[in-house]
C-alpha cells in the first residue's frame, strides 16, 4: 500500500479468471499491460449519474463496456453519451453479460435488485459483483455470492454531474472499499485504474462511514442554502457573492488544520453576540440547528483550548435557555 499522501501505481493489467467461491485467493492475477486490450466486460444496472460515469472510466481504463440498465430518457442520454457502444438491456440481460456487474441504485433500493437479480439466478459464478452504495459493505450481495458472484463494496466518495467532467475529477476522487479479504487487491485496483484512490473501509464500520460522510457533505449544502436564505432576508441581492470567499477559506482551513480553524463569536464565547443571533432567527428549525450546530462547536473548541471554560459557562447558559 501507498505511504500517505502517495499515489498508487498500477503496474499490471487485471484480468478476470473465473474460479468458484472458495477459490477468491486465485481469482484475480496480473498481466503486462495491455496484453488484453477489453480485459472485463462491464454492465451497469442504474445508468444514472453515478453508474454511467463509472462504467464509462472503466472502459477508458481498458475495460469494455457492453451494456446498461437505462429507464429513463435521462439515463438513456446519459448512457449514450458517455457508453455509447453499450447496449441498454434489461437489468438480467445486462447482468449476463457482465465479467464485472455495477450496481449503481439508491442504498434502499439495493436490497432489492440483489433479491430480484439472485431469484432470477441472472449472475453467473464468477461474476465481480460491485455496488456503489456508501450505507451498505459486501453483505448486501449475499444472495449472489451463494451462487458464486464475487463481491465487493466501492463508493466513490464524491458528487456527480452525470457528464464528463466526473471522469476528470475521478483522478482526485477517493473509493470506500469493503471486500472479502481475499478480493481487497482486486477491488483496490479497480479503483486504481479509474484514477483514484482506494481507502478501505471494514465492513462493520460502512455505517459509521456513511454516516460521517453525510454529516459533512449533506449538512454543508443546507448550511450554505439556509445562509444564503437569510442574506436574502435582510436585502442582500446575491449572497453566494458574499458566502463563496468565505466559505471557500473556511472549508479550506478546517480541511488543513481541523479544530484549530475554529473560529467566530461561538469559538470565541461571545454569549452576548449569540444571544442576538438567537434573537433574529426567523423560524424555529432555523434556530434549533443554530443552537445544536453552537453547541457542537462549543464542545469542540472547549477540548481543542480555544475556549476557556469560564466564557464557555456563559455561552452555554445562553444556548441551554433557547433550547
Amino acid at each position: 500500500m501507498p505511504a500517505p499522501g502517495e499515489r498508487p501505481v498500477v503496474t499490471g493489467t487485471l484480468v478476470a479468471v473465473r474460479y468458484p467461491p472458495e477459490d477468491w485467493n486465485h481469482s484475480m492475477t496480473t498481466l503486462p499491460p495491455r496484453d488484453r486490450p477489453a480485459r472485463l466486460a462491464v454492465g451497469a444496472i442504474g445508468a444514472g449519474r453515478v453508474g454511467a460515469v463509472l462504467a464509462a472510466a472503466l472502459d477508458r481504463a481498458g475495460h469494455s463496456a457492453v451494456a446498461v440498465a437505462a429507464v429513463s430518457q435521462a439515463s438513456r442520454r446519459r448512457a449514450e453519451a458517455l457508453v455509447p457502444e453499450a447496449q441498454v438491456l434489461p437489468p438480467d440481460e445486462v447482468a449476463a453479460r457482465a465479467d464485472l456487474l455495477l450496481l449503481a441504485v439508491p442504498d434502499d433500493v439495493l436490497p432489492a435488485i440483489v433479491n430480484g437479480l439472485a431469484a432470477a439466478d441472472a449472475v453467473r459464478a464468477g461474476t465481480l459483483v460491485a455496488h456503489t452504495s456508501g450505507a451498505h459493505g459486501f453483505h448486501v450481495l449475499d444472495p449472489l455470492t451463494a451462487s458464486g458472484a464475487l463481491p465487493m463494496a466501492l463508493h466513490p466518495v464524491m458528487t456527480f454531474t452525470g457528464t464528463e467532467v466526473d471522469l476528470q475529477r475521478l483522478a482526485g476522487a477517493c473509493f470506500g472499499v469493503t471486500s472479502p479479504e481475499q478480493l481487497r487487491l482486486a477491488a483496490e485496483a479497480l479503483v486504481i485504474e479509474m484514477g483514484s484512490e482506494p481507502v478501505w473501509i471494514e465492513e462493520s464500520d460502512r455505517a459509521a462511514y456513511h454516516a460521517a460522510l453525510a454529516f459533512g457533505a449533506n449538512n454543508l449544502v443546507t448550511l450554505v442554502a439556509q445562509s444564503a436564505d437569510l442574506l436574502r432576508e435582510v436585502g442582500v441581492e446575491s449572497p453566494m457573492r458574499l458566502l463563496g470567499p468565505l466559505l471557500g477559506a473556511a472549508l479550506d482551513n478546517a480541511l488543513r488544520r481541523g479544530d484549530a480553524a475554529l473560529t467566530g463569536p461561538v469559538a470565541r464565547g461571545d454569549a452576548g453576540t449569540v444571544r442576538a443571533h438567537l434573537s433574529v432567527l426567523p423560524a424555529p428549525q432555523v434556530r434549533a440547528a443554530y443552537v445544536a450546530m453552537s453547541r457542537l462547536t462549543a464542545d469542540r473548541a472547549l477540548a481543542a483550548g480555544l475556549l476557556a471554560a469560564e466564557d464557555a459557562e456563559s455561552l452555554l447558559d445562553v444556548l441551554a435557555a433557547e433550547g
